[in-house]
């Protein structure tokens, strides 16, 4: 038979027990995936994101960040992401060009001027609408970040004129528009995982590639292909995403919170990058690459093919020019 101090004690007792289960419930470790190595600006973003998160959630929400492709190349977890066993990705434009055809028009070659106009064309309206294209694929757009301007570079010779890419096996993310860009250049394009660079232009698998100061640097792509020419064919961003499934399992408050942190992780992501740029720069000139400059007009002039094929509706169309206009 219960007293009522037993009751009472029983009544007390399933209190805090559902008090902790759910202050447990509410508790959000999430997984974070990136190709990139840890210390790179990417990766430092992010977990300045999880320290903005745990401040604010009082330690509820914080976010591991796996680096160096722990959990897969892009292209894998990208379909990962889209389950939920994923719940952020880190990815480049490029491998959403198949799947969201807005993501296209950032990535032709040549659409921003300048570092700047692509900062203000992705941080404005622009960049906003297109962050809501993901949420019809299982994906959350929270930000974008900078992937740098990308060049090519090879271990055959400088490129100074679309002419000198002839016959060249350039590696290419697994993107059509990057295969694209490539052929009208003249030089045979190579789809193949970034992880497996290095060891390709190595054995002469492929002659060269193309990437950012970064990306050259991080890789050690320089020791085995010393030509780097200043193309700066590419300025398309890249974009932070999160599992719609994992992201509909939070609260209004946390989506919020989650929503905020991912777009203040972009100053920090910007700050470190232009740094991260200027000193891999410095490094792979000490250590013996060669870099040119060249005249650009001859390389755009070359992409007409690119955007006929890319840019076929009045949607994408209006993209461009609304990019195009942005002063």
């Amino acid at each position: 038979m219960l007293t009522k101090r037993t009751f009472g004690a029983l009544a007390g007792a399933a209190i805090l027990a559902l008090v902790a289960g759910t202050a447990s419930a509410q508790t959000v470790t999430l997984r974070s995936t990136d190709i990139h190595p840890d210390g790179y600006p990417t990766i430092e973003a992010v977990k300045h994101m999880s320290k903005l998160l745990e401040e604010r959630s009082k330690g509820r929400i914080k976010i591991n960040v796996f680096h160096s492709a722990q959990l897969g190349q892009e292209k894998d977890t990208i379909e990962q992401t889209r389950f939920g066993v994923i719940d952020m990705n880190r990815i480049n434009m490029a491998p959403f060009n198949n799947l969201i055809p807005a993501t296209n028009v950032p990535s032709l070659p040549f659409i921003f001027r300048s570092v700047d106009h692509m900062r203000k064309v992705m941080d404005g309206p622009i960049g906003d609408n297109l962050l809501k294209e993901f949420e019809k694929h299982d994906l959350v757009g929270l930000a974008f970040y900078d992937s740098g301007s990308r060049s090519f570079y090879n271990s055959k010779r400088a490129i100074n004129t679309p002419a000198d890419m002839k016959g060249l096996k350039i590696r290419v993310q697994q993107s059509d528009m990057f295969v694209s860009l490539v052929s009208a250049l003249g030089a045979n394009a190579t789809p193949m995982n970034f992880g497996e660079v290095y060891s390709g232009l190595q054995t002469g698998v492929i002659d060269g590639a193309e990437n950012n100061w970064p990306s050259y640097e991080s890789t050690k792509h320089y020791e085995v292909a010393k030509f780097y020419s200043l193309t700066e064919h590419s300025l398309s961003p890249e974009v932070l995403v999160m599992s719609k499934k994992s992201f509909d399992k939070l609260s209004a408050e946390d989506k919020a919170l989650v929503r905020a942190a991912a777009k203040e992780s972009v100053a920090k992501m910007r700050e470190l990058w232009d740094a991260r740029e200027k000193a891999s720069e410095a490094k792979v000139k000490a250590g013996g690459a060669v870099v040119n400059a060249v005249e650009k007009q001859p390389f755009i002039d070359a992409m007409k093919p690119v955007y006929d094929k890319f840019v076929t509706d009045a949607k994408l169309k209006d993209m461009v020019s609304a990019i195009q206009a942005v002063k």
